[in-house]
C-alpha cells in the first residue's frame, strides 16, 4: 500500500515539474547538489544498484529501492525507469516519511 502512496507522490512531483530520471540525469542531479532524493527500481540491475548506492553514499543523498522499473515509469507518466531523482526538498520528505 506504501508503495502506490510513494509512487502518487513521485507522480504529483513529476507533474510540478521536480523530478529527472534516467541514469545521466539522476547521476547530474545527484552530482550538482540539486536532488534530494534517489528512487532505484527493484528490478534494476546490480551493477545500476551499486553505482547509484555508492554515488549517494558519497554524497549524502538518500536512496530507496522499491517498484520495479514499469511502476516506476508509469508513475511518472513515461515507459520504463531504472532511476529517478527527487528535486524539491519538501516532496522528498514526504516520499521518505511514506517510506519509513
Amino acid at each position: 500500500m506504501r508503495n502506490n502512496k510513494v509512487l502518487s507522490l513521485v507522480g504529483l512531483a513529476t507533474k510540478a515539474g521536480k523530478t529527472v530520471s534516467g541514469e545521466f540525469s539522476t547521476e547530474k542531479s545527484v552530482k550538482t547538489g540539486k536532488g534530494f532524493l534517489v528512487l532505484v527500481a527493484d528490478d534494476a540491475s546490480v551493477n545500476t544498484k551499486k553505482k547509484f548506492r555508492n554515488m549517494c553514499d558519497y554524497y549524502e543523498v538518500p536512496i530507496y529501492f522499491l517498484a520495479d522499473k514499469e511502476g516506476l515509469g508509469k508513475a511518472m507518466g513515461k515507459e520504463f525507469r531504472a532511476s529517478l531523482a527527487i528535486q524539491d526538498e519538501n516532496f522528498a520528505k514526504a516520499i521518505i516519511k511514506e517510506l519509513e
